[in-house]
């Protein structure tokens, strides 16, 4: 995160820009870094608000900021499995059995 002024001279957190993904990288592996780092922020977003000293204004722009997160881990979660459900079926074992967290 950096500090800067916004156009009407008030101090402002801006999010630094993700680094540009390497040319030769795979979709699969820009889609997993993207998840990683959208799961690094969001934990990092989540610890600044627990501590509770954001004023009421910027724990809301960090609330937004991580419901889009949250959904954008979600949507990359969702892919994977698709992908790994049309490998499974490609290699001719179309059954799959869901995780079950507790086993």
């Amino acid at each position: 995160m950096d500090v800067r002024l916004t156009p009407s001279g008030a101090a402002g957190i801006v999010p630094r820009p993700s680094p540009a993904p390497f040319p030769s990288m795979s979709e699969n592996e820009q889609t997993s870094l993207d998840f990683e780092a959208a799961l690094e922020e969001l934990e990092a977003l989540v610890a600044r608000m627990e501590e509770g000293d954001l004023p009421l204004e910027e724990a809301l722009r960090q609330f937004e900021r991580g419901i889009r997160l949250t959904r954008d881990c979600q949507r990359a979660l969702r892919e994977a499995e698709q992908k790994v459900d049309l490998l499974v079926e490609q290699a001719g074992d179309s059954e799959t059995t869901p995780f079950d967290p507790e086993s």
